[in-house]
């Protein structure tokens, strides 16, 4: 496994639309366990490939949600989750917001509206079929990821007005770094 650099806004491969994985082989399942190997390092909860340079269908995601038995409330229950080729349909009426942010908009967080619930179709590693309906967190956070796919970042939700002031608070951050 390898850490791989996330690419960040504004490079212009984070515009660029994912193709379609169409084989699943040892180099499809080396190039997942290093974007879960980045993330984790990151640290983040989700992953697209395009964020590594790969424009491929591919997303990974642990919510790493605290283990409800750790005390200390410091342990992290993983559970990693492979999407390729994913396609949404069934999107709920009623919307949730959550503070977004984003491995390649670093250390930046906005609240962005999306369908509080989604069915989603996918297949995994092996290019088997999947179709779960997604609620909460996972949902917020696998529309997150597949705006990825068609060259979108969570920023693009917001008014002009705030996606300039968080793009100005990014840029003053790199400057001082």
């Amino acid at each position: 496994m390898a850490l791989l650099p996330i690419i960040e806004t504004p490079d212009p491969r984070l515009r660029v639309i994912s193709k379609p994985v169409e084989t699943f082989d040892a180099e499809l399942k080396t190039l997942i366990a290093d974007m879960f190997e980045t993330m984790y390092d990151a640290p983040g909860i989700g992953l697209a490939a395009i964020q590594i340079g790969v424009p491929k269908r591919i997303l990974v995601i642990d919510l790493q949600e605290p283990d409800p038995e750790d005390e200390e409330g410091k342990r992290l229950i993983r559970e990693p989750r492979v999407f390729i080729n994913p396609v949404f349909s069934d999107e709920s009426e009623e919307h949730s917001v959550y503070s977004e942010g984003c491995l390649s908009v670093p250390e930046q967080y906005a609240e962005v509206t999306r369908p509080a619930e989604v069915t989603v179709d996918w297949q995994d590693e092996d290019g088997k079929h999947h179709q779960e309906r997604m609620t909460g967190l996972m949902a917020t956070c696998i529309q997150h990821e597949h705006d990825h796919l068609e060259g979108i970042l969570f920023i693009d939700h917001l008014s002009r007005l705030k996606r300039e002031m968080v793009l100005k608070k990014l840029m003053k951050m790199r400057k001082a770094a």
